[in-house]
């Protein structure tokens, strides 16, 4: 990912375009129009090789002919001339290019078609690390600069939303809807084909931008899926990202050998993607300034329960469908808010919600409700609905309930229904920033915004319990996925995969492959009575559409008689399968267990995905499922269970008791460890998996591996990077012996315990200023953090109630991977033992290996300490403008490894109070 020289493309100081003209309708002459009548403030150069003028202004005949080099050019010529001009703009100066130009598919030379004209571009600008915007877009608007570089026939409003579309005609559509309903922009960006600058660049750099307040994407496809998930993960946690992702059919990578492969379709998994970034997905261009609106106008909901208010039942009975049809929660209302409504309510009010207060309703009587509902614990959001009446003015009632909706820590949408006659209480919400609907389904609608936006939120910044599982046998794994490849095996059957599963400690039924009846009844015997038999076949994906699973056979007759009668059914059904014996397994008699599914499959984008779901033979018609991207700590695999319908059932029913969610969660973070570990391991099914509240076993088991290429790194494939076990290492100290790692998710309640420990000195020096605890989302941001992109060595040691967190080594990096800032701290109580030396040397041995040039870091003038340990490791010391002290150390230089005994002086707490957000323009 990269951020390069995009301040260029977004605040250039002048600009050109190659290819403006004066012939009416083409796209130059509509750029160069649009730039002009724009109103940016910085030279505009027309470039044509044919006119001396365009426009009525002096043009140029090439690059090399301008009075001065761009800082931006718009390219309008030609798909076979933009590599020249690449190369020409890079070699003078410029450093970024908007491409307009289409069809650069085309082979850059005649009769090879080896190396397209794309490809061609891209190489011609890699030198001078030139940015390109496109080919084939609309352009890029900033209307705050005057700036509309683009051929959109209507130009954008100054505003603080920014909008990222790949599709040139939803962009030109959108910009004139926009105008309509007087919505701005920061910057409104055509994407095109995204060739060099991509969603993730320009999530990457929206996320620092000041001037943007919420990030709008429309999304056809996703190219490179880490790329993405880190910076939509960055984004998200900066600022409110609301995707529209289109193409959302059936069509995904489906595979044939496994239900699982056939289930997580592409939408399925882009789903999942989104939910894991923390951005909200909407399905409507409306939706998606509506969902801006309200996330803007109102604070997120505490809960989901909404109570609607309403002077017509009509209206209100409409909401409430629309709210149980969203999947909803209408709020219950105690009997102490029924009680205090009576108070100010006519006997023939609803007693209930929706609270309907009567078609004659006054401006206080709507006052009295909605005052009763804010102040109701049950509640956490209100509706109000009004329909027209001569009765009483709507502008009497929006003025006299604004009052309490502004005071109000509780969410209120309104929806003024009609037209001219409510036009005067719409105006004075909109006014005072309160959500305004046309309908009462929209305003259901944006409600279920507030809540989904809530919980993806919330997920960013749970942190998983710190109890562990307990450590797979790779080794084992590693060695029984190599032997099977070895082999030539690549669909594995029942008995391989299940004792995969168990390498990972996956709860499996006893099971052995056998080859015939002798071998049958000899595995019988040393399994135990009652046992299953299966059909083993290559040919067979699905053994229970030939009969060939046989349950709860008692004694050694049934076990002949059942191994008989299927050879015949499967030589009668399909009698081209090859056979390959069966399996005999010992019987799960679990009667109150339901049968799941967890499996693997690989999505062409985003690579590895865990699915969970309601399993059993009808797993397809159930059609109940839902995917997740690995790695899966606890909260993600509880999240990922609770989004399906199956979920409800686990929880226990009549005189059924819940099942083992614990247990079951367990599983699925055991299958996407395997997903990460085994790159080999395209495809997985669990199926069924039972579970109740004994816990889960699984009864059947098959999966699909395939070869990784020589060379290939065998995380590339993943979408997220996970958890990097093989930086751990042990460490003497004068403490003891302590582990030096990385920290994760599960270290958040010894992170919390290791700030407590720090002394308000210690914090101060670290934060540049005073925090007595941390937020829920500065410990996520401290423990959760993007392994791609940052990194937090920690020191820990085994304490009383379990490991501890004695200190703390963290680096930002840039997206550029060019610059990190560093930040170290250290348990106030443990100053003085050479942890600081520890840490910070271990994590310039990891920047290092990285290849990261430079590395910085702030610290306070009085924190002496921190300065003479980043003197003995290497670091300049200078001043900074805002008096602080700047530590830098470029890679070159090295850094030299003394002991901590040596050092004069080996800890502190310092350094930067920006790690790890890192921000990277002011």
């Amino acid at each position: 990912m990269s951020i390069r020289n995009l301040n260029h493309l977004f605040a250039p100081a002048s600009v050109a375009v190659l290819g403006a003209s004066d012939r009416a309708g083409s796209v130059g002459a509509t750029v160069w129009n649009n730039l002009v009548a724009g109103g940016f403030r910085g030279p505009l150069w027309p470039v044509n090789r044919r006119h001396a003028r365009v426009g009525g202004q002096q043009a140029w005949r090439s690059v090399a002919d301008l009075p001065a080099v761009p800082e931006l050019a718009v390219i309008c010529t030609p798909a076979a001339t933009v590599p020249g001009l690449i190369r020409e703009l890079g070699a003078a100066g410029c450093r970024a290019v908007i491409v307009i130009s289409a069809g650069l598919d085309a082979p850059a030379t005649e009769g090879d078609p080896g190396r397209s004209l794309r490809q061609a571009m891209l190489d011609a600008a890699r030198p001078w690390l030139l940015r390109i915007l496109g080919p084939n877009c609309v352009g890029l608007l900033v209307p705050g600069i005057g700036l509309n570089a683009s051929f959109a026939p209507a130009a954008a409003l100054p505003g603080r939303l920014a909008f990222v579309a790949q599709s040139g005609a939803l962009v030109t559509a959108v910009l004139d809807w926009a105008a309509v309903r007087r919505i701005g922009f920061s910057c409104f960006v055509s994407l095109g084909d995204g060739s060099d600058i991509d969603f993730g660049d320009l999530l990457d750099w929206l996320a620092g931008d000041a001037g943007t307040d919420a990030i709008l994407l429309y999304a056809e496809s996703v190219r490179q899926a880490r790329k993405f998930m880190s910076a939509a993960r960055g984004a998200a946690r900066a600022k409110p990202t609301l995707i529209v992702k289109s193409g959302r059919g059936a069509d995904a990578a489906r595979a044939a050998f496994s239900h699982t492969g056939a289930l997580a379709g592409s939408d399925l998994v882009y789903d999942a993607a989104i939910r894991r970034a923390g951005m909200l997905r909407v399905y409507t261009t409306a939706e998606l300034f509506d969902a801006v609106a309200t996330l803007a106008r109102t604070r997120p909901p505490r809960g989901e329960r909404l109570a609607i208010l309403t002077n017509g039942g009509g209206p209100g009975v409409m909401a409430t469908d629309a709210l149980l049809d969203e999947g909803g929660v209408p709020a219950r209302l105690a009997p102490d808010t029924v009680a205090r409504l009576d108070e100010g309510l006519p006997p023939l009010w609803s007693h209930g919600n929706p609270v309907d207060i009567v078609g004659d309703a006054p401006a206080e009587r709507y006052r009295h409700a909605l005052s009763a509902l804010l102040d109701a614990p049950e509640v956490d959001g209100v509706l109000l609905i009004h329909a027209p009446t001569a009765i009483v003015s709507s502008s009497e009632i929006a003025a006299a309930v604004l009052p309490l909706i502004n005071g109000s820590r509780r969410p209120v949408l309104c929806c003024w229904l009609g037209g001219p006659s409510v036009a005067g209480a719409r105006h004075l919400c909109i006014e005072a920033g309160v959500p305004v609907f046309d309908t009462p389904e929209e305003a259901v609608k944006g409600f279920q915004q507030l809540v989904d936006y809530r919980r993806n939120s919330e997920v960013l910044v749970q942190a998983p319990g710190p109890g562990g599982l307990t450590v797979p046998d790779r080794d084992a794994a590693r060695s029984q996925v190599e032997a099977l490849l070895a082999g030539g095996a690549r669909e594995i059957g029942e008995t391989d995969t299940k004792r995969l599963l168990a390498a990972y400690g996956i709860l499996v039924v006893p099971t052995e492959s056998v080859a015939d009846r002798d071998a049958a009844l000899a595995a019988a015997r040393r399994i135990g009575f009652p046992v299953a038999l299966k059909i083993q076949s290559p040919d067979l994906a699905h053994k229970t559409e030939v009969g060939g699973v046989v349950l709860d056979l008692d004694d050694e007759d049934a076990l002949s008689a059942a191994l008989d009668a299927m050879l015949l059914r499967v030589a009668g059904l399909r009698p081209q399968a090859r056979l390959a014996g069966f399996t005999v397994q010992a019987m799960a008699r679990r009667p109150q267990a339901l049968e799941l599914i967890v499996g693997i499959t690989t999505d062409p984008v985003f690579g590895p995905v865990v699915l969970f779901g309601h399993g059993g033979i009808a797993v397809e018609v159930t059609a109940d499922q839902a995917v997740g991207l690995p790695p899966l700590n606890r909260v993600l695999a509880a999240d990922l269970v609770k989004r399906t319908r199956v979920a409800r059932l686990l929880a226990g029913y009549r005189n059924l008791p819940p099942a083992d969610l614990d247990a079951l969660c367990d599983v699925l973070v055991r299958v996407g460890q395997m997903a990460a570990d085994l790159p080999e391991l395209v495809e997985l099914d669990i199926n069924p998996l039972l579970a109740d509240a004994g816990g889960v076993v699984a009864l059947d088991a098959r999966m699909r591996l395939e070869p990784v290429p020589p060379g290939r790194d065998g995380h590339a494939r993943l979408a997220i990077l996970p958890y990097p076990e093989h930086l751990e290492r042990q460490v003497t100290s004068s403490i003891g012996p302590l582990t030096i790692r990385p920290i994760r998710p599960e270290d958040a309640a010894a992170h919390v315990d290791f700030f407590k420990a720090l002394s308000p000195e210690d914090v101060h020096m670290r934060m540049f200023g005073m925090m007595r605890e941390l937020s829920p989302q500065q410990l996520a941001r401290f423990t959760q953090i993007d392994y791609a992109r940052e990194m937090a060595l920690i020191a820990t040691r085994a304490g009383p109630a379990g490991s501890e967190t004695l200190g703390v080594a963290r680096v930002v990096f840039d997206p550029d991977d060019l610059r990190g800032e560093f930040a170290v701290t250290v348990r106030s109580d443990l100053q003085g033992c050479g942890l600081g030396l520890i840490l910070l040397s271990s994590l310039l041995d990891y920047c290092d290996a990285r290849g990261v040039p430079l590395l910085e870091g702030l610290a306070l003038p009085e924190n002496t300490r921190m300065h003479r340990l980043a003197a003995g490791l290497g670091f300049a010391l200078e001043g900074a403008a805002d008096g602080m002290v700047r530590m830098r150390r470029p890679r070159e230089h090295g850094h030299p490894s003394p002991s901590p005994r040596e050092h004069p002086l080996s800890e502190n707490v310092g350094a930067d109070s920006r790690c790890p957000t890192l921000h990277r323009r002011p």
